[in-house]
């Protein structure tokens, strides 16, 4: 008997696919279509920060922004629904609780480690399994040093840790000067898990119209080579667990980031663009690979294409691009 089941921030999934937090995982109604077609757990929706601190200060108007908003949050929510989005999220995590017998884990949008992470408590009380903060900084403040930037991980890290008993996850983007140091020492806070990486709004120019539009909203296919490239480097390296996500689009992409020593996988862009029948689809070909194998668990293979247990570690750096150049291939 094939055998899914494993194990991430301490909860048991019957299987390693989870649902990442995006438009499908903002009702109840989908979340449970979600579950129905096999799904792990899922991450909801995210809250942004900024809605979290207007429901705080539910005196504060939009001429009396606070320095730690961020303007360009009212292009995407209207101020005066701010508030109300914060109980329908706590409303959410107790009505997946109640109808959902998957991990259901909250997601909070971050940026600063303001007075928002006082909420995290409320997120527990609601009935999350866990809580997964999705933070980048851009580093467009010129006045802030790349020091500075990264401390705001470790202090909203410390600060939500003493809010709440439930597992805490911390999802990143690769944009960090010595990115395995990092994300090494972030492994080392205390925190339950890292996902690698967040995906986040990039800007494309409509010339005709002479304004900013979006670009590329969902991923590719061929976006799972950076994810895959650090799961597998930093597998074993780390004090918590490793969720892959990003350019995870088929069965294929799954077995390589569980090969590479992820604990979990996090889609969200498939379904958007094949519809949630993808889930039971990927589950098959990963069943299927694991009896072609002879393997009986996830935890029989996983990580077996790590740097760690690679007999040509040298594979994941530098040097498969001059073999690549010189016309020989990767052993």
């Amino acid at each position: 008997m094939i055998d899914l089941k494993t194990k991430y921030l301490g909860l048991e999934l019957k299987n390693p696919l989870i649902i990442a937090s995006s438009g499908m995982t903002r009702s109840l109604h989908l979340l449970q279509e979600l579950e129905k077609k096999g799904a792990g757990a899922v991450v909801l929706k995210s809250i942004f920060e900024e809605e979290i601190t207007a429901e705080l200060n539910s005196q504060i108007t939009k001429a009396q922004t606070p320095t730690s908003f961020y303007p360009e949050i009212f292009d995407a929510f209207d101020y005066s629904d701010m508030e109300d989005s914060v109980s329908k999220y706590l409303f959410l995590i107790e009505d997946a609780k109640k109808h959902l017998s998957i991990p259901v884990i909250a997601s909070v949008n971050c940026v600063t480690s303001n007075e928002w992470t006082l909420f995290a408590k409320r997120i527990e009380n609601a009935g999350a399994d866990a809580l997964e903060l999705n933070m980048f900084i851009l580093p467009s403040d010129f006045t802030r040093s790349s020091n500075d930037n990264e401390n705001i991980y470790f202090e909203v890290i410390e600060k939500v840790k003493k809010e709440v008993n439930i597992p805490v996850s911390l999802k990143i983007s690769y944009y960090f000067s010595n990115l395995g140091t990092m994300i090494q020492k972030l492994s080392q806070t205390g925190i339950d898990g890292l996902v690698l990486f967040n995906r986040f709004f990039s800007p494309d120019f409509d010339i005709n119209e002479k304004k900013v539009i979006p670009s590329s909203i969902f991923s590719t296919p061929n976006e799972i080579s950076i994810s895959l490239r650090w799961i597998a480097i930093m597998a074993k390296r780390v004090s918590c667990d490793l969720s892959a996500s990003t350019g995870v689009h088929d069965g294929e992409g799954l077995i390589k980031q569980l090969l590479a020593g992820a604990n979990t996988v996090q889609i969200a862009s498939v379904l958007f663009k094949n519809g949630f029948d993808v889930i039971p689809q990927m589950l098959e070909v990963l069943s299927k690979w694991m009896e072609k194998n002879k393997y009986k668990s996830i935890e029989d293979f996983r990580g077996l294409m790590s740097q760690q247990a690679s007999k040509n570690p040298a594979a994941y750096e530098r040097v498969q691009f001059m073999q690549h150049f010189a016309g020989k291939g990767v052993v």
